[in-house]
């Protein structure tokens, strides 16, 4: 193994009250006139925070029973809020803005792109989808026939569902990335591959991955030119897919794989990105990411070794490791390290005899980590 540098309420309860109305009045020297106090009528009435929020109005926050449309919201229309897609057909659907959760429920044959979800997202007896999806948890129930474009940071589950094939997400707009960070998703932990399914059948595969070279506009073609999202600028490009295209489960080419660890610091995801482009513009392959925290203990029992300089690093932040797949991985890791990365604190593996352990090693803690 290597290692390289980078109040309390003071509001009393209210007393008990006579139910009968009083007058209360004060007496002065110079008149004997009475003043009413507490039943002055031209006093405005209090104002809360909550009386002076914006009213919501539900159904800017569905879309249902529709057919042959492109419809959808624009970046900064749901800002958070939760959204309900249901009962459409032969429509395409683009939801360009993060939300907290998105229930899809009897939908037939749509094309459907979802922003960055908070919380969940949930396709419920549906039919002939293909979508782009990124969110914290990724579950089906009753449906059939789901091409599916994913980037989940727990494990996606399927429930009474068929014919469901699973490829990494490739997508970008301009807004993309502030969208995953207001939602909380790290663009690193994708774990589109490692489906549950929760009713598996004897003797019969419910999901399978889609062909490697699947371009993702083949399946969810951009907005055409008359729809209100022409303006935004959209890519299916893997190169430019704000999520890093992973191999994920599929077979790897070679038996020769290499970890790459940034420790925090200023530019830890923009490093993370151009090592991806470093080692792809050598033929490499990117197999997983991982984006997690670690104690000192995790450290030592993950790093061995070279645990001792990394241990102060890790609490700066969390780490992003990459295992990178091919015949001679190892020593271009190591290459682009002391050449592009002098001035920033990674681990790489140090030799091709003991890189798979360090692979299994860190990856094995972030699933667990994650609970994967």
């Amino acid at each position: 193994m290597g290692c390289f540098f980078s109040k309390k309420s003071k509001r009393k309860s209210p007393e008990k009250e006579d139910p009968t109305p009083t007058t209360t009045t004060v007496e002065t020297t110079t008149t004997s006139n009475a003043v009413p106090l507490g039943n002055n009528t031209d006093e405005a009435p209090k104002q809360y925070s909550w009386d002076k929020r914006e009213k919501v109005d539900p159904k800017d926050y569905m879309l249902t029973g529709l057919k042959d449309v492109t419809v959808g919201r624009l970046p900064g229309k749901l800002n958070g809020q939760q959204f309900v897609i249901q009962e459409c057909e032969n429509c395409n659907i683009f939801v360009l803005d993060h939300s907290a959760t998105i229930t899809i429920d009897d939908c037939v044959n749509c094309r459907i792109v979802l922003g960055p979800v908070k919380g969940s997202v949930f396709f419920r007896d549906c039919k002939d989808i293909k979508c782009v999806v990124a969110c914290q948890q990724f579950r089906t129930r009753d449906c059939k026939k789901m091409e599916v474009f994913l980037c989940c940071a727990t494990q996606p589950i399927i429930e009474s569902s068929t014919g469901m094939k699973f490829g990494c997400f490739q997508y970008y707009y301009p807004e993309l990335a502030f969208h995953f960070k207001d939602a909380g998703l790290s663009i690193f932990n994708n774990n589109w591959s490692n489906i549950h399914d929760f009713t598996p059948v004897s003797g019969e595969n419910n999901w399978s991955l889609l062909p490697e070279a699947s371009a993702v506009l083949d399946f969810v073609p951009a907005p055409d030119a008359e729809s209100e999202f022409k303006s935004v600028r959209i890519s299916g490009e893997p190169t430019r897919s704000i999520v890093p295209l992973t191999k994920g489960g599929r077979r790897k080419d070679s038996e020769e794989s290499c970890l790459f660890v940034f420790f925090a610091g200023e530019y830890t995801t923009a490093n993370a990105r151009k090592m991806i482009d470093e080692v792809s513009a050598k033929g490499f392959v990117l197999i997983q990411t991982k984006e997690v925290s670690m104690r000192p203990e995790d450290v030592k029992r993950v790093f061995q070794n070279s645990a001792e300089d990394l241990v102060e690093w890790i609490t700066k932040g969390p780490v992003i490791a990459l295992e990178l797949n091919g015949d001679g991985v190892v020593e271009a890791c190591k290459n682009i390290a002391i050449e592009v990365f002098s001035g920033t604190k990674v681990f790489v593996s140090d030799n091709k005899n003991t890189s798979s352990r360090d692979v299994d090693n860190f990856f094995n803690f972030a699933d667990m980590q994650m609970g994967l």
